[in-house]
């Protein structure tokens, strides 16, 4: 068997181990462990373990997942997200499906504190589902808005996965989060037009009972109370982005002021104590570790591909061929959808990227941009059927609640419709993601 048949095997092969339920890590470390020693010897694949294990997270730069993720934590355990959306619902409350808009605005700021969808789907899942079910809406539509809105989590910086591209890319992490700002805000204001569609068009499955037309979904709240419950959440953000905008944090500085604002929050609000603050020191732990697992295991499978020669004879192929760059983009960006139904979102970033970025880099793309559209393509993922994280995630946290797992991926099939609209959108208009890093790029 040819270097370039062992690397094709390889790739088929982490992805039947990883669809069979072992963790990706493990099945991706196996596999390049086994592809190298096939391709040279059992001791230079025992050489490239080594070194991947202890080179592929050497680096201060990488202390940035610990503190978002450690930052995230405290977000969450706190009550930040529940006032977060009741200040939302309040200034909502006179629209007609303004709940469901004030969730989506309300994960926007959150997505800013978090770093992740799955957060933001686990929180909104019990703060928002009651309320929205509570002032009249069908428990599809409050689900299908809660799971849509989650993924802005992972578009709104900080976000892990952009942190995970910016390593596997070789791509500054303060540029992609620069970029995450505008389309994020975007994809927010698409949701919302989303759900005024529906509120005019789809009543009958917006509302299970049709509110009156004089009266709000909410009660009238006193302006200071709602400006009291923002001071937190809005001080949160303005240390971390505005600290790496404004120049004053590294990403890794501002997630160590972050992390620190966050618990001072929440020991200010009494909601942190001993006990909370041991809980998510061991889970940041735990997500951390995973993180660099997953890192050194991405670094041994790009060595195996390397290696196999699999990366630059597909692109000597993509030369004859003479395929432009449009037929690779929309190539790419399909197989990412159809990856998505069935394999989580680091999975499909560390299968494809290191097989696919020499590819694209030979066509002059800007990866920045590549970054964006390529979370995108793999968020949509967290909302189709049979995988979607996100959808099981609020089928969890809803508890006994008489929806079943394909209700919610149906109740959210209007988000995600608006999720492939706003991937067109940003696919055709590059400046979208590159306008506030004072970049212009175009490939068409």
């Amino acid at each position: 068997m040819s270097d370039i048949a062992i690397g094709a095997v390889c790739i088929f092969g982490s992805l039947f181990l990883i669809q069979t339920g072992m963790h990706i890590g493990v099945a991706m470390m196996l596999i390049s462990f086994l592809g190298v020693w096939s391709i040279k010897s059992f001791a230079i694949a025992g050489k490239l373990l080594a070194s991947s294990v202890t080179t592929s997270i050497a680096s201060a730069d990488f202390g940035v997942i610990p503190l978002f993720v450690m930052m995230g934590l405290f977000v969450s355990v706190t009550g930040m997200g529940r006032d977060t959306f009741d200040v939302a619902a309040h200034l909502t409350r006179r629209i007609r499906g303004g709940l469901g808009i004030a969730t989506v605005a309300a994960n926007a700021v959150f997505a800013a504190c978090t770093g992740t969808s799955i957060a933001s789907a686990s929180v909104f899942t019990k703060v928002a589902v009651p309320q929205m079910v509570r002032h009249g809406h069908s428990l599809p539509f409050a689900v299908g808005v809660v799971t849509g809105s989650s993924v802005l989590g992972m578009l709104i910086p900080p976000s892990l996965l952009m942190i995970v591209f910016g390593v596997l890319a070789n791509t500054s992490i303060g540029d992609l989060f620069t970029s995450g700002i505008l389309p994020g805000i975007l994809l927010a204001i698409f949701f919302s037009l989303c759900i005024l569609v529906q509120a005019r068009w789809r009543p009958h499955f917006v509302y299970a009972v049709q509110p009156s037309r004089s009266s709000g979904e909410v009660g009238h709240v006193p302006m200071y109370i709602l400006a009291v419950k923002m001071i937190p959440i809005c001080t949160l953000v303005t240390i971390v982005l505005g600290g790496i905008y404004g120049g004053f944090f590294t990403p890794t500085e501002a997630g160590g002021a972050g992390a620190l604002a966050a618990f001072l929050i929440g020991v200010a609000r009494r909601e942190i104590t001993l006990r909370v603050f041991w809980e998510v020191a061991i889970e940041a732990g735990k997500v951390t570790a995973a993180i660099c697992f997953l890192l050194m295991a991405a670094q041994l499978y790009s060595q195996m591909l390397t290696l196999s020669g699999l990366p630059y004879a597909v692109g000597q192929w993509l030369q004859t061929a003479q395929l432009s760059f449009v037929v690779v983009l929309f190539g790419y960006l399909t197989v990412v959808l159809l990856l998505g139904c069935f394999l989580d979102s680091l999975s499909i970033m560390l299968i494809l990227l290191p097989f696919v970025l020499p590819v694209i880099q030979g066509f002059g793309t800007n990866l920045v941009w590549f970054g964006l559209i390529t979370i995108v393509a793999i968020e949509i993922g967290l909302l189709t059927p049979p995988l979607g994280m996100s959808a099981f995630v609020v089928k969890a946290n809803l508890g006994n609640a008489k929806i079943t797992t394909w209700q919610i991926f149906m109740g959210t099939m209007p988000m995600t419709i608006t999720m492939g609209f706003f991937l067109l959108v940003v696919t055709f208009f590059p400046s979208i993601s590159l306008v506030l890093l004072g970049r212009s790029w175009s490939w068409w």
